[in-house]
């Protein structure tokens, strides 16, 4: 979003339907004896509404941060809970943010968008003077923040180095700027607390899904999975290691003092412009805890149908299967290949006012509006079984089980499809097909599946070529072969090489290939006779069923991806 001066003119011109402190009173904020007291008040301090709101105590300042940014129609940010990208303060002078006070949160390098935090929105100066200094090809997008968060976080930011690089030599070389010490109550005057939200940051911005801290005998191994691959990033040494697991277990609320025993926790921060959460896992090896965080970017992992990359007949399929009132719809496939993405993009869809859409998940890792979300947890004595039975009673349209892990679950998860609901669930096969055989192993009647079952997506992550690095060869001669091509075809496919933009592996980016089965008539008349493999094989084939191996070539012919990323997660051996 680019602020132009246009866009602040026509804020100061637009007449909204409520005032702010008429609109609070209409939030149930503020009483209207409050607001009157208010206004009285604010003729003689002159301060604005918001503030003399706060300064009588009747609101916090978050709670008119949160207000006013809605009712200007800009988004708010809480400075307590972000780490500053070093990249947006190299571009903004100290000097400058003081002066306009105002906090480069974070640049976007892809989009060329620079993310700003300030208490005055409609201060157009300094977004006149902010695109003259960083040239008219930035785009900048502000967040209100409060005015004393905003000096404290231009304190905080600015006066300490922040590159991991810099961290690091900090601490190796004891060159510590003695001058920040006298600042009393900074906890960013220590060294590992920046280097850990600088780990942090950087592991958002390389769009790694998981932060893995492993330490060996002499030193600490950090490794990101980036596009499902682990890669090591760095190797630190073993001292480092009881001072970075202590700041990780405080942030996340995990006991310090239990090394021993496996524990999990939680961290919200906001990296980058946008909220993220890190799941927290702690586990103990011989050479001290082993400590996994999982990153759970909203903005990466719940998207529109639309944006999953399926081809229009796979959309128009998908739309089908979701069209029936009633039944369940199984995603299948490996951990890590996408499953919960898959299906916070079908409910995405389905998600409205006018449904009622109710989950068990474990745990719940992004919450959705509307959708009303429970974990499955020991503490909270809920079961995927017992949840789904206390589930039936609140009058749900449609139900997400997170998981078909055992008989029970199955069952009951049958029988809410049975009862005029929809299910969404996952469960653990190698294919579409595969499904039943599952089920069945864990005490499901093929009478009870047949008719019941809408539709099964079997899928794999791929990661897509780097559109930057990517060069065309002849396929070889077992390529030919696995692509069905003929010997010396003119059809070119790709391959991987290395630049800057994929951090030298070829790859960037993931694409899911899918297997969709829809369950017809025909299909439901062969399960309910337990029809052999073959026999089901048969008749999906004859209904058009693309399989996971023929939908990943297509993608390597259309240049999408490798052969050999492909074959990575997928058996190609029967097509040679």
């Amino acid at each position: 979003m680019t602020f132009q001066l246009d866009t602040v003119q026509s804020i100061q011109q637009q007449q909204p339907k409520l005032r702010i402190g008429e609109a609070m009173v209409a939030d149930g904020l503020i009483s209207q004896d409050q607001l009157r007291i208010a206004l009285i008040e604010q003729k003689e301090s002159q301060l604005q509404l918001g503030q003399q709101l706060v300064r009588l105590g009747f609101v916090s300042a978050s709670v008119v941060r949160d207000r006013l940014a809605d009712h200007m129609g800009h988004e708010s940010i809480d400075l307590k809970t972000i780490v500053a990208d070093v990249e947006a303060l190299k571009r903004v002078p100290e000097t400058f943010a003081r002066r306009h006070r105002l906090l480069p949160v974070a640049y976007d390098l892809a989009s060329n968008t620079m993310l700003i935090a300030m208490s005055d929105m409609l201060n157009i100066l300094a977004f006149d003077q902010l695109r003259a200094m960083l040239g008219a090809e930035v785009s900048l997008k502000p967040f209100l923040a409060e005015e004393s968060q905003l000096e404290a976080a231009i304190d905080q930011f600015y006066h300490y180095e922040l590159s991991l690089d810099g961290i690091l030599r900090e601490i190796e070389t004891g060159e510590i700027d003695y001058q920040s010490l006298s600042i009393a109550g900074d906890h960013y005057t220590q060294p590992m607390v920046r280097l850990v939200g600088a780990l942090l940051i950087d592991a958002v911005k390389k769009s790694a899904s998981d932060i893995h801290l492993e330490p060996e005998s002499a030193f600490l191994r950090i490794r990101y999975r980036i596009d499902g691959v682990l890669q090591q990033v760095r190797s630190l040494h073993k001292a480092y290691w009881p001072s970075i697991a202590v700041r990780l277990k405080v942030m996340s609320g995990i006991d310090i003092a239990e090394t021993r025993a496996a524990q999990d926790g939680r961290i919200n921060m906001h990296l980058c412009g946008r909220p993220i959460d890190f799941r927290v896992s702690t586990h103990p090896t011989i050479h001290g805890e082993n400590i996994v965080l999982r990153v759970l970017d909203r903005e990466q992992s719940v998207m529109q149908l639309a944006q999953m990359g399926l081809t229009p007949d796979k959309q128009a399929l998908l739309k089908c299967m979701m069209a029936r009132p009633e039944g369940m719809l199984i995603v299948t496939g490996p951990t890590g290949s996408g499953k919960t993405t898959t299906l916070y993009g079908l409910l995405t869809e389905k998600n409205t006012e006018a449904i009622n859409i109710m989950t068990l998940e474990d745990p719940v890792e992004h919450p959705i509006p509307l959708l009303r979300q429970t974990s499955v947890s020991e503490a909270n004595k809920v079961d995927f079984a017992t949840g789904i039975r206390s589930i039936m009673r609140q009058d749900p349209d449609i139900i997400l089980v997170g998981e078909v892990r055992d008989e029970d679950t199955a069952k009951m998860a049958f029988r809410a499809a049975m009862t005029g609901h929809q299910v969404f669930t996952t469960l653990h096969t190698n294919s579409a097909l595969g499904v039943f055989s599952r089920l069945a192993d864990m005490g499901i009647p093929h009478e009870m599946m047949a008719g019941n079952i809408i539709g099964i997506i079997a899928q794999r992550l791929v990661r897509k070529l780097c559109p930057h690095c990517k060069i065309a060869k002849q396929p070889t001669v077992e390529e030919s072969k696995i692509l069905h091509l003929p010997p010396n075809s003119a059809i070119n496919i790709f391959k991987a090489t290395a630049c800057k933009n994929c951090n030298s592996t070829g790859y960037k980016g993931r694409i899911a290939i899918m297997e969709l089965l829809r369950i017809d008539a025909e299909m439901d008349s062969l399960i309910s006779r337990s029809a052999y493999l073959d026999e089901l094989k048969a008749a999906a084939s004859a209904a058009g069923l693309v399989s996971l191996a023929e939908d990943g070539l297509q993608k390597v012919l259309d240049g999408i991806t490798s052969i050999e990323e492909v074959m990575r997660v997928i058996d190609l051996t029967a097509r040679i």
